[in-house]
């Protein structure tokens, strides 16, 4: 028996596309002998379909698109991740396509309700295991998170299955194929069974999904496993109900991996949302010399747009620097200083003003001119801005609303500051794109003289460890404390994250590469009074 691992990336709501998509593979697949294909979960119409799952007219387009495939396929089996009206009720549903007809339909029983996924909101859980024979194996049909949990998998072995197949959407944060692996093989110590783990892959707004698909035989042994972050239909041979050991990808360093993320998330991100191009401000520093070099990799250099735009505070090395890596990367590059600009908006503010000395109202001046300019720029030619600041920043709220958080995608949004630097010396590994002063200097916003960042910030290695326990890990005040971190800074860096929620919320998507970022997986409310660093009780 010959199967065809459909590692595919699909586009929310392209019913129509991800139908003929799904066909064209189960084509290729069967050109090269296969006999029975699976796609990943919900294949049909992307994943998170959200509250377009709300809509009849979208569930009616599933059904008229699962019918249309199963006319389109003889002579394969294949089985599809779709969404299942029932009467009153929704189901994440896998469906048996053969011989022209829907031979089965299985329903999801684990609906996952945690961090980015809702689907409780949506569907409802199904009870019944699904087993098909094929070839004379007895294949049993799971998706996603029943591979998490125990009895799913052996209600499928109850009845009868000797393989196990698992269609998933399972998005990537940094730690997340060791934890599959890990719960895989739970399960196949649980069940004796092999299984066949279907991953898609690809970027749908803020998720990157890896893809990475797993075969594991009985005993637990990974006999396949699909590149990360490559959309590939691949095919795995079986002797009786075993997986024949094959192909099995090396491993990504996690500065690989999360690398392929960023360019994933923003290539997708862009050409899914039809954007001809990019805009981003360069500024000298590492951030934006990282998200230029991203850009880059994701597009193509004659997609990218870098305009700098220099401060009196500005040092030379910066625009120096700037124009050194727009040169290395063949980008388009722009100048346009903005000293006065900010004197004409300081003239004009000069009534209001009167004698107040210069503070971080003048400095967030400058960041708003840039992003002024930037959206101009946007608007005129059709460009996203793609933002640059880094998840340290906007955790604490080193970051100016409408200046250098305006824009349409924020691809570091979700990487710490020391992950940049990490992240940077993995780009130049591959060639040297970065100049090497740019990561070796001291960061600065350089919107006044002589600034730098840690003359408001702990050091980064500090920041970022209070903000992963705290964001992250959801440790409290004392638990943070007890990890060996000042009480002052554990106090002063929490207050900035609770009191910077409001300017979290008007940030723009970027990609997820941890397990918590500032988008779908964490929700607090703008206005609260609870502390974790002065919890009160009641008198």
């Amino acid at each position: 028996m010959r199967i065809a691992i459909a590692q595919i990336n699909c586009i929310v709501g392209d019913v129509a596309g991800n139908a003929n998509k799904i066909v064209q593979s189960a084509i290729e697949a069967q050109a090269q002998g296969v006999t029975l294909m699976v796609t990943p979960e919900l294949a049909l119409c992307g994943y998170p379909p959200e509250d377009l799952l709300l809509r009849s007219d979208f569930l009616r387009a599933c059904d008229d698109a699962l019918v249309f495939m199963s006319q389109q396929l003889v002579g394969i089996t294949v089985i599809v991740g779709h969404p299942h009206k029932v009467e009153n009720e929704c189901f994440n549903a896998a469906s048996v396509l053969q011989a022209g007809r829907v031979l089965a339909t299985y329903h999801k029983q684990v609906l996952p309700n945690y961090g980015v996924f809702d689907e409780k909101r949506y569907f409802s859980h199904g009870h019944e295991p699904l087993v098909i024979e094929h070839e004379g194996i007895k294949v049993g049909v799971l998706i996603c998170a029943d591979v998490w949990e125990t009895m799913p998998a052996l209600r499928a072995k109850d009845a009868g299955a000797q393989l196990l197949l698992a269609l998933n959407a399972s998005p990537f944060h940094m730690k997340k194929q060791s934890t599959r692996l890990e719960r895989l093989h739970d399960r196949v110590r649980d069940t004796h069974l092999p299984i066949v783990y279907v991953n898609m892959v690809g970027g749908q707004d803020e998720l990157v999904f890896d893809g990475a698909s797993l075969v594991l035989d009985s005993k637990g042994n990974t006999t396949h496993e699909l590149p990360a972050f490559v959309a590939e239909i691949a095919w795995v041979d079986f002797e009786d109900a075993e997986p024949v050991a094959a192909n099995v990808a090396a491993p990504l360093s996690v500065e690989a991996s999360v690398y392929n993320a960023l360019k994933l998330g923003l290539s997708d991100y862009i050409h899914k949302n039809h954007f001809p191009d990019v805009v981003l401000g360069l500024s000298g520093g590492i951030d934006s010399a990282l998200t230029l070099a991203l850009c880059v990799d994701a597009l193509g250099a004659d997609r990218v747009h870098a305009v700098m735009m220099p401060s009196e505070f500005t040092a030379d090395m910066s625009v120096n620097d700037a124009r050194e890596m727009t040169s290395i990367l063949g980008v388009k590059y722009s100048e346009i200083a903005i000293k006065g600009l900010l004197d004409n908006y300081l003239t004009a503010l000069a009534p209001q003003f009167g004698d107040l000395p210069f503070d971080a109202t003048e400095e967030n001046l400058q960041a708003r001119i840039r992003g002024m300019l930037l959206m101009a720029i946007s608007n005129k030619f059709g460009s996203i801005v793609v933002t640059t600041g880094n998840k340290s920043e906007m955790a604490v709220g080193y970051c100016t609303l409408y200046g250098d958080m305006a824009g349409g995608f924020a691809l570091l949004k979700d990487v710490p500051k020391t992950l940049v630097y990490r992240l940077s010396h993995y780009r130049n590994s591959l060639s040297r794109v970065i100049p090497e002063r740019i990561i070796t200097r001291p960061p600065s916003a350089e919107l006044r003289p002589n600034q730098l960042d840690q003359d408001s910030l702990p050091p980064y290695d500090v920041l970022d460890g209070i903000i992963e326990a705290y964001v992250e890990d959801d440790l409290s005040a004392q638990e943070i404390v007890a990890r060996g971190y000042a009480d002052r800074d554990v106090d002063r860096v929490i207050k900035m994250i609770d009191r910077n929620e409001y300017k979290r919320r008007q940030s723009p998507i970027g990609v997820r590469i941890t397990h918590k970022g500032f988008g779908k997986d964490r929700r607090y409310p703008i206005t609260m009074k609870f502390s974790s660093y002065n919890v009160k009780k009641p008198s």
